[in-house]
């Protein structure tokens, strides 16, 4: 399961409950030298870099806010790996992105939104002239050079017969009927941030990079996902989809395909139950590198590195005891090796291991700065000639720049987008904090971020903010959320629980069909050890997660009352009810759970918050998108309706066109923010409620969950 306006603005969107100051709330951040909401609309971060083949220029995009248009806009910037020199290539509040350089750099093709549709746009590197070069009637994504530089390949809706079942008699001239009713036959027919689909299919194209008429590839139907990658000669190319008879049944089935240009006939290069993605061909054409695992229904898989020689048909896995997952893998320029992405104890790695298999080697630890709005992991990298790559590079205090690195070698930078911004402001501090877990002495890692205006002796409220996925990690990441609320002068505490993502295989199987479950027990055991510190009131612990973390601060106000108000934002509630909502439901009853919840139902039960609403007495406030088709809002209606009925003192926010993410519109991550703030302002010194928590015996097994109540 998987995120932004001043002050004015977000209340205009979400407005808190009618005795909430928001005065208060705002003057919270009054100190100009710490980060203030509206600073959110002065921040810059480097996205999606290219590196041309000779490694010598990167094109980039740079990313911003338009505090107009309440909008996320990126243009693409050339900076020069020697110097550092940089200049625009495209401006305006626009949305270009996806760049990629031609194979002799003489040319980059990308995508962009300027005139008015998503298009394909070239442009001549000599002589700096532009044009789009593409009159496409739905968006083109996945942008692809042929060998030659005569050909892009790419990715594009292809809609399927919508025929009705039934045709109405013809109305008469001037009637205003209801409109027409919209038949849907799929399972999967809606998607967060996407709404309700279009019938049809992605399919591949390829046009002529000067201009011209698109062809259509592949047919059928079935979905064709990620980069198509062209073969040496240029007459085939390998794709991935995932072709069986009930493809929406086991979504996470692809193989890789050779598809050939000229006729469109396919052959299959893989085939096993499980996903085989990210295809990358060797320099010399002989051999394809790509990720995959054999599926054991399980809710969360590290997949492995693969290398097929195309000439025998044989595949052999490099990393097969490398226990961390492995992400968009490229070949080095002399085919020696390949690099790729991977997540360590929250930290993100730019890795290398050679063709041959071996040991995984770090290239650079500092991936990442593009989360934005929480402290996960994020970012991207570029492998170009020279035995450079091209890559995001984060760290705790900055948002992404662009950054450039050779095997062996040091890092460069070569950006710093928020000097202007950031270097002025005072951050708070992150530190790491490793803890056992009471449960079972589990080693578990989180991280403090004090408030910038910490002082020795002094005792600050704790925020306990909790990741969603929960197949997921945060890290010592730069984000705008946490470095809010520190600035509101909270103690915020993030956790990785057992469940999440960067500790290998087994910590993550600790929550298969399990969750939540001592989870919960991580997450208090890191509470108790950050007071123990001695710098937190423990008198004044606020809780909140979103997604995954809202199911988890559910639970949590379900079994303890030690927090003084809670904010659960775009949560599973009832899983029953978000198994068959949800946007993914094939996925969700195959490998969260042993079944579909009319074979399951205890087990769908006792992991549901709602099971649990009769023992909660902490002032407890939601947040979700009314666009969420991830964690539908219906869930958050039912928690909301639950906790009223039990007399808890509740209140909702709903975020109006929001999808899951809550943030691709800045206002949004201002308003979950300051809403956030606001709840718990409003209990930082009102009594705490004096009706004792139910007995946890009375309720559903818990999966050995303890309750406290301190």
């Amino acid at each position: 399961m998987s995120a932004r306006f001043v002050f004015a603005a977000a209340l205009a969107l979400c407005v808190l409950p009618s005795s909430v100051s928001p005065a208060r709330a705002a003057d919270l951040h009054a100190d100009p030298r710490n980060l203030q909401p509206k600073d959110l609309f002065d921040l810059e971060w480097a996205d999606a870099p290219s590196i041309s083949p000779d490694g010598r220029r990167i094109v980039y995009q740079r990313k911003f806010f338009d505090i107009m248009k309440d909008r996320r806009r990126s243009n693409l910037w050339l900076v020069e790996a020697d110097s550092g020199k940089q200049r625009p290539l495209t401006s305006g509040a626009y949305g270009d992105g996806a760049a990629v350089w031609s194979p002799s750099g003489d040319r980059i093709a990308w995508v962009s939104d300027r005139d008015g549709s998503a298009q394909i746009w070239v442009r001549w590197m000599d002589s700096g002239q532009q044009s789009p070069i593409s009159r496409l009637s739905e968006g083109p994504s996945n942008l692809a050079w042929s060998p030659d530089g005569r050909w892009i390949a790419f990715t594009q809706h292809v809609a399927a017969d919508t025929t009705p079942l039934a045709k109405l008699p013809d109305k008469p001239e001037g009637a205003q009927w209801a409109d027409a009713v919209k038949l849907i036959d799929r399972m999967n027919y809606r998607a967060d941030g996407a709404g309700y689909l279009k019938p049809g299919y992605e399919h591949v194209f390829v046009m002529p990079a000067d201009g011209g008429t698109p062809r259509q590839i592949t047919q059928g139907d079935f979905d064709y996902e990620g980069t198509p990658v062209w073969s040496r000669d240029g007459r085939s190319l390998y794709v991935v989809s995932n072709r069986g008879p009930e493809a929406e049944y086991h979504p996470i089935d692809q193989d890789i395909y050779r598809v050939d240009v000229a006729s469109g006939a396919t052959v299959a290069l893989t085939d096993r139950r499980g996903p085989d993605v990210s295809p990358t061909l060797s320099p010399d054409g002989r051999q394809l590198a790509y990720l995959g695992y054999d599926d054991r229904k399980l809710g969360y898989q590290v997949a492995h590195l693969y290398v097929l020689d195309l000439d025998s048909g044989a595949s052999r896995a490099l990393t097969e005891r490398f226990d961390y997952e492995i992400e968009n893998p490229r070949w080095d320029s002399g085919g020696r090796g390949l690099y790729f992405g991977y997540d360590r104890e929250g930290v993100s790695h730019l890795g290398w291991v050679a063709a041959s298999g071996g040991a995984v080697e770090s290239v650079s630890d500092a991936i990442g700065g593009t989360a934005v709005g929480r402290p996960y992991p994020g970012g991207s990298f570029s492998v170009g000639g020279g035995g450079r790559v091209a890559y995001t590079h984060g760290s705790a205090s900055r948002m992404a720049d662009v950054a450039v690195v050779a095997r062996g070698g040091k890092s460069r930078v070569l950006t710093d987008l928020n000097a202007d911004s950031l270097a002025r402001k005072r951050l708070g501090e992150v530190e790491t904090l490793w803890t056992k877990s009471s449960a079972d002495g589990l080693s578990v890692q989180g991280w403090i971020v004090k408030p910038p205006q910490y002082e020795a002796g002094k005792r600050y409220p704790l925020l306990l903010e909790i990741h969603g996925g929960p197949y997921a990690n945060y890290g010592p990441r730069f984000a705008v959320e946490t470095q809010l609320y520190a600035a509101a002068g909270y103690v915020v505490l993030y956790v990785n629980p057992r469940g999440s993502t960067s500790y290998g295989q087994a910590f993550a199987d600790h929550i298969h069909q399990n969750y939540p479950s001592h989870d919960y027990d991580d997450l208090m055991s890191a509470v108790d050890a950050t007071i123990a510190k001695g710098y937190v009131d423990p008198q004044q612990l606020y809780v909140t997660g979103g997604s995954g973390g809202g199911v988890l601060t559910a639970w949590i106000v379900g079994h303890t009352d030690r927090f003084r108000a809670a904010v659960v934002a775009k949560p599973v509630i009832n899983w029953t009810s978000f198994a068959l909502t949800s946007d993914g439901p094939s996925y969700i009853t195959q490998h969260w759970f042993p079944g579909p919840p009319w074979q399951a139902q205890d087990n769908y039960w006792k992991r549901s918050p709602l099971a649990y609403v009769g023992n909660v007495t902490t002032p407890t406030m939601l947040i979700t998108g009314e666009s969420d088709y991830r964690t539908p809002i219906s869930e958050t209606e039912q928690y909301y309706t639950a906790l009223k009925l039990h007399r808890v003192d509740s209140a909702m926010i709903r975020i109006p066109g929001a999808s899951h993410g809550i943030g691709a519109r800045p206002s949004e991550t201002l308003a979950q923010v300051l809403n956030t703030l606001g709840w718990f302002e409003r209990y930082r010194n009102k009594p705490r409620a004096e009706k004792p928590m139910a007995g946890a015996a009375s309720q559903p097994d818990d999966g050995g969950a303890t309750a406290r109540t301190e």
